[in-house]
């Protein structure tokens, strides 16, 4: 285990920061503090990742369908442009903080240096339960916060994409209300949108399918026989069911789910396209028919050989890496492991496929979105999978070759490969003026 610096000591300069150890922030500062020795000379500009590079808190105010006024709170956290525009999802959620987005924007830092994007990182949100806002109220919201963060957002500066409880129709509201502000079409200033405003084929199901590329390559590499192995998913939405759909067509049998609303278990395995039709009609697991309710703190202790945490950050806690009994641990989700459980899961010879390489098909997509939409010429679905494919079979190699090289675990070895290409590119920069 690698001694951590406290964090009191770490970024004391901080001082809207929680300094709980189990925070998103404090969680990625660890995750840095672990890096650092394996930096050389690059090392002298580490507090570059300490420290995001702009944050923005807006207010956003909207007339409500009843006649009122209510006021809710927005953020938009650069993290590092040091390799290129800022580049990450917007989520609406009740629990989203500075804190949070500050922790996801330096993660995104992380992930497009990690598969080679040319993006830095940026992450954004409101703190808001989209699902008390009608349709209208939620358009009212998403333009308003779109002018409020249009300052600092644009196709060469921030683009923004979908996250939690956020989706196409509200990139095209986005889009829609810069390019009003600015006199003409953007279609570059977000990605994850509908396929008429310029989205790209597969966005949809590209994290997903990042999870299952990268859990292959690992699986392949550790020996694992995906055909009949038991996979556990927490969170069946775009990155869990996606996943969940293509580990059973390769012959996998999906035995536990669970998400916001409760969790499902069938030791046959559950029959995930059916799964997944009811969740998309009734917005939650709980109901299934076919399966055993699995209830709260059950589902860490499932017999399965390959364990998808695909819902929130901070969810695999120390207690429940010893419950598991997963070979491998997949992250869809951004930050789902905590330090502690990290190390017991090393410990205990489990492997971890790190979120910043295992749920980055989403943004590499986004990026092939990106792309079209500046040279105006769109790529079929079979040829943005081939892309996403090779891409990711090609950063989770260079990954895998420096965790040997270096006897790491695969988290650190993403960290190393990415801060290193961050770290270069803000020496080269330099300081200016």
């Amino acid at each position: 285990m690698l001694q951590q610096v406290p964090a009191s000591a770490r970024q004391e300069h901080l001082s809207y920061i929680s300094p709980h150890p189990d925070s998103p922030w404090q969680t990625y500062l660890a995750q840095v503090d672990r890096v650092v020795p394996y930096l050389g000379p690059l090392a002298r500009w580490a507090e570059t990742l300490r420290r995001p590079k702009r944050a923005l808190i807006v207010d956003v105010p909207i007339e409500m369908d009843d006649g009122s006024v209510r006021h809710f709170e927005g953020f938009r956290v650069q993290h590092n442009l040091s390799r290129g525009p800022g580049k990450g999802g917007v989520r609406y959620h009740p629990d989203v903080t500075l804190e949070e987005v500050m922790a996801l924007s330096a993660w995104m830092t992380v992930k497009n240096a990690a598969v080679g994007l040319p993006y830095g990182g940026a992450k954004g949100g409101i703190r808001v339960d989209p699902e008390q806002l009608s349709r209208k109220e939620l358009e009212r919201m998403t333009r308003r916060y779109t002018s409020e963060i249009g300052i600092i957002i644009g196709p060469q500066q921030d683009i923004p994409a979908p996250d939690v409880n956020t989706n196409p129709q509200i990139m095209a509201w986005m889009m829609d209300t810069y390019s009003m502000n600015i006199g003409g079409t953007a279609t570059g200033v977000v990605t994850g949108k509908p396929i008429q405003l310029g989205g790209s084929l597969g966005r949809v199901k590209a994290t997903g399918r990042g999870v299952y590329v990268t859990g292959r390559e690992a699986a392949r590499r550790i020996g694992l026989e995906l055909r009949g192995a038991r996979i556990a998913v927490q969170g069946f939405g775009n990155v869990g069911g996606v996943a969940a759909e293509l580990f059973a067509a390769a012959g996998a049998k999906v035995v536990a789910v669970q998400d916001h609303t409760g969790g499902v278990f069938r030791e046959s395995g559950l029959d995930v396209a059916r799964l997944n039709a009811y969740v998309h009609e009734h917005h939650g697991v709980a109901g299934f028919a076919d399966a055993d309710v699995l209830t709260g703190e059950d589902f860490w202790g499932v017999g399965c050989e390959v364990l998808i945490p695909a819902a929130l950050e901070g969810q695999l806690t120390e207690a429940r890496a010893r419950r598991t009994t997963a070979k491998m641990v997949l992250e869809g989700a951004n930050g789902p492991t905590l330090p502690a459980a990290d190390d017991v899961l090393l410990d205990r010879g489990v492997l971890v496929v790190p979120d910043v390489i295992c749920n980055a098909g989403g943004v590499t997509v986004s990026y092939f979105e990106w792309v079209q939409d500046f040279s105006s010429f769109f790529w079929s679905e079979d040829e943005i999978n081939a892309r996403l494919e090779k891409i990711l079979v090609g950063a989770f190699t260079a990954i895998w070759e420096t965790s040997e090289r270096l006897k790491v675990p695969l988290r650190t070895a993403a960290f190393v490969v990415a801060c290193e290409r961050v770290l270069e590119a803000r020496a080269e920069r330099g300081l200016y003026p």
